[in-house]
């Protein structure tokens, strides 16, 4: 490393010349207290040379001053402080001088200038700052003993050239292997600082990348010690459970979640000295009375050593998914059973043929209807409910087995007011009919499955205003999230209507309203299940048969109705290109 890569630039290096300043400082107050303590022991025998000291301890103050307000000027920082070093030299050079030269008290001075300038310079640095000391001491040295320099205090005792020479020299030597021995420590201080610096910084980060990890992710997690108390509480355990983190923290888990511990316990069993994960799934009531289904996961927390230390638990609100496994088993048990009622329905038709072709030949008999005219009014009614038990048999198979779709292309205004002038109902007594339609939207529906469920719907409307009243059809473009947010709407108070995954950046929505005395929420909730109807003479399967035919055109189905305030179905279906 060359001597301008010694000194760190910037803020680092001007720290450092601070700190040499602050040496500087430092061996100026020094100074000051040995020249107070020698004028105070040797009074008059100090001489003149005490006020030399002074003065220098003066010029020392005075530079460091002026060295301080340069700091922030300088541009090379390797410059400046070779400078400082060459003006440490000098002050101690100056103090060495006027202390009685080789007999001084501040020889030791140069040592301090050598050890402190290694700090900050490399080993070229080392050799000038020692170098320099070596010769002021040599020219102090020298200067006295020849004669060059005035004396000042007591004489010193006079000594051979070889001698003074030999006496210099391993004072040179010793200043160049201390400042040496110091780089070589500073330097590796340095690189023991830097390495230091370099795992704070990856612990630190690791630090943040765990908390940001707990913190993120999608699951509650917590820990606990051996007991069961909770230790540490992420936001989405916060949020499952209503509880703050420094609420949660130190309560036994138990109370937070009843039936966590059972699942704690399994994971703290060990086999064959494997550490087990217990798992389950637990119904929970939050802190907000939100009825939950939780899936929890458990492991031991173990420590550096392998010791177990506590426990971890994850946690999930699986409540969807808890539903979701309902409603297939649902579904698959009701599909199973619809198979089997669609199988006994088409064998019974048959005997109902039978039954209504041999009943139909007795009632042709003119001698059986002579003999007891009893007889006739009887079959009569054996071959009108066997016809409704057909209508009733042939409902059911259309919903159970509906016929295959084929989308196309549709346009829902026309067949909207195709069904308004065949039903006629806009005559009829005083109903009054309302459509809103746009003529441009496009549907990608089966035409005749379509037809089936406009009209259904319609005949509804119509039964429920009982010939008096409004009835309102409308037809409109809604965004893509306004039907999803409807069908699933739907889905939770109907518990059939399925969300419309249609694709399409928009959505096509068919509501049909009427002014009727309205539905009850406990009707509301039963209205699209199979045979559940409140007419007398209904089957139950018309909206069953509806909601099925809707969701097979991959649409979506919801009613609204208040008592007294009428009833609207809308059915949401995905937008076609244009025709």
């Amino acid at each position: 490393m060359g001597l301008a890569g010694a000194i760190r630039v910037d803020s680092e290096a001007r720290s450092g010349l601070g700190w040499l300043l602050g040496a500087r400082l430092l061996l100026a107050g020094l100074s000051l207290g040995l020249a107070v303590a020698i004028d105070q022991i040797e009074g008059e025998q100090a001489g003149p040379g005490i006020w030399g000291v002074y003065w220098t301890v003066v010029s020392a103050f005075v530079a460091t001053i002026v060295s301080a307000r340069m700091i922030d000027r300088t541009r090379d920082p390797v410059r400046f402080a070779m400078l400082q070093v060459g003006i440490d030299v000098a002050i101690v050079t100056s103090l060495v001088y006027f202390s009685g030269a080789s007999e001084s008290v501040f020889t030791f001075l140069y040592a301090l200038v050598v050890l402190y300038g290694a700090l900050f310079l490399d080993r070229k640095g080392v050799g000038f700052s020692s170098g320099l000391a070596a010769l002021g001491y040599g020219f102090v040295l020298f200067g006295s003993e020849l004669g060059w320099l005035p004396e000042m205090g007591a004489a010193s005792r006079s000594r051979s050239l070889p001698l003074l020479g030999a006496y210099w020299g391993f004072y040179a030597a010793a200043l160049l292997v201390l400042g040496i021995l110091a780089n070589m420590l500073s330097a590796e201080l340095r690189r023991t600082g830097a390495a230091l610096d370099r795992r704070t910084t990856d612990l630190r980060r690791l630090r943040d990348l765990h908390l940001r990890t707990v913190e993120s992710i999608t699951s509650g997690l917590l820990t606990t010690d051996e007991g069961g108390c909770v230790t540490s509480f992420n936001p989405e355990a916060e949020r499952i459970t209503g509880f703050s983190a420094e609420e949660a923290k130190g309560e036994p888990l138990e109370e937070l979640i009843p039936g966590a511990i059972e699942v704690v316990r399994n994971a703290g069993s060990e086999e064959a000295g494997e550490p087990s994960v217990g798992r389950d799934r637990v119904a929970y009531r939050n802190r907000r009375g939100e009825e939950l289904f939780l899936g929890l996961g458990a492991s031991s927390l173990r420590d550096e050593g392998g010791e177990q230390v506590g426990y971890v638990v994850i946690f999930q609100d699986v409540t969807d998914v808890v539903s979701m496994e309902l409603e297939l088993r649902q579904s698959e048990r009701l599909a199973a059973v619809g198979e089997m009622a669609a199988r006994m329905a088409h064998e019974i038709r048959n005997p109902l043929a039978s039954i209504s072709g041999s009943v139909q030949i007795l009632q042709s008999d003119p001698a059986t209807t002579l003999a007891d005219p009893e007889h006739d009014r009887l079959m009569g009614i054996v071959v009108r409910e066997v016809d409704r038990l057909n209508v009733l048999i042939s409902d059911f198979l259309r919903y159970s087995r509906p016929a295959v779709s084929k989308p196309e292309c549709v346009r829902l205004a026309p067949l909207v007011e195709e069904i308004a002038q065949m039903s006629g109902a806009s005559a009829a007594g005083n109903l009054e009919v309302r459509l809103a339609l746009d003529p441009e939207i496009v549907v990608f529906a089966d035409p005749s499955q379509l037809t089936a469920v406009i009209w259904n719907l319609w005949n509804n409307a119509v039964e429920a205003v009982e010939g008096s009243g409004c009835l309102s059809v409308r037809v409109e473009r809604v965004p893509e999230d306004v039907a999803q947010e409807g069908a699933q709407s739907g889905r939770n108070r109907e518990g059939g209507a399925t969300s419309a995954r249609t694709g399409s950046a928009c959505a096509a929505v068919l509501e049909i309203g009427d002014s009727g005395p309205g539905i009850v929420p406990e009707v509301q909730e039963r209205i699209f299940e199979p045979f559940f109807t409140t007419k007398r003479d209904g089957t139950g399967l018309g909206l069953a048969t509806v909601q099925r035919l809707v969701e097979q055109q991959g649409g979506s189905i919801e009613v609204s109705s208040e008592p007294g305030g009428g009833t609207s179905f809308r059915v949401f279906l995905a937008c076609a290109e244009s025709l």
